[in-house]
C-alpha cells in the first residue's frame, strides 16, 4: 500500500479508530497486527524474511543479555575468592562468547540482505569476467524477490544487537514488542532508522487521545503529501522525460534534469518521512527528525549531517568508528607513522574507513555500479575537501568573507551543485553513459533551451511550471522560517481564522495541484527501491 493511495488512507483511518477506542494497553499490540498486516499485502512472502530477522535478532539478544547477568552474578559471588586476573580472564571469556553471538546475528542478517539484494549483481560481474575471458556460458541469474524496506528493518535490527551487545541498551524480554520495533508499518518503506533505546520510550507506551497531538500528525501528513504530490510527483514527467533518453537530451538538457531531478529527489524522499512521522505522530509515537534544512549546507561534509540523518548516523557508529579504532587498523596506521610519516599516518584510519563507509553507503542504495561510484564520489570530494582546510584558512584569514550573506550563498550553490552532479550517477544508473552526459554540458552549445521555449516539450506545460514554481518558492520559504523554530509552533500562535485558512489551503492545494495517474494513484516513492 502506498502512503498516498486510497487504500493506505483507509487502512490508517481505520487504525486510527481502533487505536484509541482499544484499552490503553492494547494499542501496541494493534500497531503489532497493523504493520504485519500492512507487510503482508505488500508481499505474502516478505513476511517469512522479516519473521527471521525478528526471531534470530530477539534470541541474540535475550542470549547476550544472560551471559551479561550471569557473568555479574557470578562476580559478586566469587568476588572475594577471585583475583585481579581470574576476573579479567573471566570477562574476556563472556564477551568472547557474547561476540560470537552477536557476530553470527549480525552475518546470518546482513548475509539474507546480501543475498537477496547482491546476488544477481555479483552473477552480472562474473559473467562479464568470463565473456572477457573468453570462457564458457554465462552463469543464470537467479529469480529472487527483494523484501520491501529490507534495507531499513535490517540495518534498525543490527543497530539493535550491536547496541545489546555494547550494553547501552537492555534486550527486550518480550518477542512481540521487539516484533513492533522492527514491523511498525510507517518507517518500512523509507525509515527512520529507529534505535531502539529512542523509539521504545512511546512506542509501548499507552496514549489517551489528545487533541493537539493529533492535529500536529495531521499538519505533518498533510505537509508531506503536499511534496509528494504537487512537487515531486508533477516534475516527475520531466525528470523521466530528460533521463530515459539520453540521445535526445544532452548538453543543457543535462544540466536541467539533473536539478530537477534534484528538487524531485528532495520532495519525494522528504514528503515521504513528513509523513512517516506525522503518522505516528498521531498515534503519540515519537520518531526521529531524518532531514534538516539539507540544501543549505555549506559542504557536502555538512549536507550529509543534513541529510537521511539517522543513515548517516548508522554509518557512522556502527561502521566508521569501529573500523578506524580496530587493532588492524591502529597497527596499519603505527606502521605508516613509522615508514611515511606523522602526515601520511595520522590520516590512514580515517580516509580507509570513510571509503569502507562510502562504499557501504553507496552499494546500499542499489545493487549497481553506479552506486558504487556514486558513494565513492562523495567520499573523494569529502576527503579532498578537507585536504584543502588549510587553503581555505588561509584564504578566510585574508578575505573576510566568512559569515557574510553573499559568500554563504555561493557555498550553498556550490554545494546544491556538487551533489547535483554526483546524483546524475542515480539518474542514468549507468557509469559511461553518466560521465558522457556530464561532459556533454561543457561540449555543446544548446543553452538557449531556456529561451526558444523548448523547455514546454519536456512533458511539462506552462502552468506545471508555474505550479512547481509557487512550490519551490514555499518549500525554501518554510525552510528559511524554520531556521528560526518550528514552523508549526508559529502558526500554532496565529488566531484561529488564520491557522484555518493556511491549513485549508494547503489542503486545496493538494486536491487542485496533485499530480495523480491513472485512477488517481501517484508514483511509488523513489526510496521504496532501497
Amino acid at each position: 500500500m502506498l502512503f498516498t493511495s486510497y487504500e493506505f488512507l483507509e487502512f490508517l483511518l481505520l487504525l486510527f479508530l481502533l487505536y484509541y477506542l482499544l484499552p490503553a494497553g492494547w494499542q501496541w499490540k494493534l500497531l503489532l497486527g497493523a504493520g504485519f498486516l500492512f507487510y503482508f499485502c505488500a508481499g505474502p512472502v516478505y513476511c517469512v524474511y522479516m519473521g527471521v530477522t525478528i526471531l534470530t535478532t530477539w534470541f541474540t539478544g535475550r542470549r547476550i543479555e544472560a551471559a551479561r547477568v550471569k557473568r555479574d552474578g557470578w562476580l559478586q559471588e566469587h568476588k572475594e575468592a577471585l583475583s585481579k586476573e581470574e576476573k579479567k580472564s573471566y570477562k574476556a571469556a563472556v564477551k568472547h562468547k557474547t561476540w560470537i553471538l552477536t557476530l553470527c546475528c549480525l552475518l546470518l542478517n546482513l548475509g539474507i540482505l546480501a543475498v537477496v539484494k547482491y546476488t544477481n549483481f555479483v552473477i552480472s560481474n562474473l559473467n562479464g569476467v568470463l565473456e572477457a575471458m573468453g570462457r564458457g556460458k554465462p552463469l543464470d541469474f537467479l529469480n529472487m524477490i527483494v523484501p520491501l524496506g529490507i534495507s531499513f528493518y535490517t540495518f534498525q535490527s543490527m543497530g539493535y544487537i550491536i547496541d545489546v551487545y555494547r550494553g547501552t541498551v537492555e534486550a527486550e524480554k518480550s518477542l512481540f514488542r521487539f516484533a513492533l520495533f522492527v514491523s511498525f508499518f510507517p518507517q518500512l518503506i523509507q525509515g527512520p532508522i529507529s534505535r531502539f533505546g529512542d523509539l521504545k520510550k512511546t512506542l509501548f507506551a499507552a496514549h489517551p487521545f489528545d487533541g493537539r497531538t493529533v492535529s500536529r500528525g495531521l499538519q505533518r501528513i498533510l505537509w508531506g503529501f503536499f511534496k509528494k504530490l504537487v512537487v515531486a510527483d508533477r516534475i516527475l514527467a520531466g525528470v523521466n522525460t530528460l533521463i530515459h533518453n539520453p540521445e535526445l537530451y544532452d548538453g543543457a538538457w543535462v544540466f536541467v534534469g539533473m536539478l530537477f531531478y534534484a528538487l524531485e529527489l528532495y520532495a519525494d524522499f522528504t514528503g515521504g518521512i513528513d509523513i512517516t512521522i506525522g503518522i505516528a505522530q498521531t498515534l503519540g509515537i515519537q520518531v526521529t527528525e531524518n532531514f534538516n534544512r539539507p540544501y543549505f549546507s555549506k559542504n557536502i561534509k555538512e549536507y550529509w549531517r543534513r541529510w537521511h540523518i539517522t543513515m548517516g548516523s548508522w554509518f557512522t557508529d556502527y561502521i566508521f568508528y569501529p573500523i578506524s579504532v580496530c587493532k588492524p587498523m591502529l597497527k596499519l596506521s603505527k606502521f605508516s607513522r613509522n615508514h611515511f610519516g606523522e602526515i601520511i599516518g595520522k590520516r590512514v584510519p580515517v580516509y580507509l574507513s570513510s571509503f569502507v563507509v562510502w562504499f557501504a553507503t553507496g552499494i546500499w542504495h542499489g545493487a549497481s555500479w553506479n552506486f558504487i561510484v556514486w558513494g565513492l564520489g562523495n567520499w573523494l570530494v569529502i576527503m579532498v575537501s578537507q585536504e584543502f582546510d588549510p587553503l581555505y584558512k588561509r584564504f578566510h584569514d585574508r578575505f573576510a568573507v566568512r559569515g557574510k550573506f553573499g559568500f554563504r550563498l555561493f557555498q550553498v550553490v556550490r554545494t546544491v551543485l556538487l551533489m547535483s552532479c554526483l546524483r546524475l550517477f542515480d539518474c542514468y544508473r549507468d557509469v559511461p553513459l553518466t560521465f558522457r552526459m556530464f561532459g556533454s554540458m561543457f561540449r555543446r552549445g544548446n543553452w538557449n533551451i531556456f529561451l526558444n521555449g523548448e523547455l514546454l516539450g519536456i512533458g511539462l506545460s506552462a502552468t506545471d511550471y508555474l505550479v512547481l514554481l509557487m512550490g519551490l518558492v514555499l518549500l525554501i520559504t518554510v525552510s528559511l522560517l524554520q531556521r528560526k523554530g518550528s514552523v508549526r509552533e508559529k502558526i500554532a500562535g496565529l488566531p484561529f481564522w488564520g491557522r484555518f485558512a493556511l491549513w485549508y489551503g494547503l489542503f486545496l492545494a493538494v486536491l487542485l495541484f496533485g499530480a495523480y495517474g491513472v485512477g488517481y494513484d501517484s508514483s511509488q516513492f523513489i526510496y521504496n527501491q532501497f
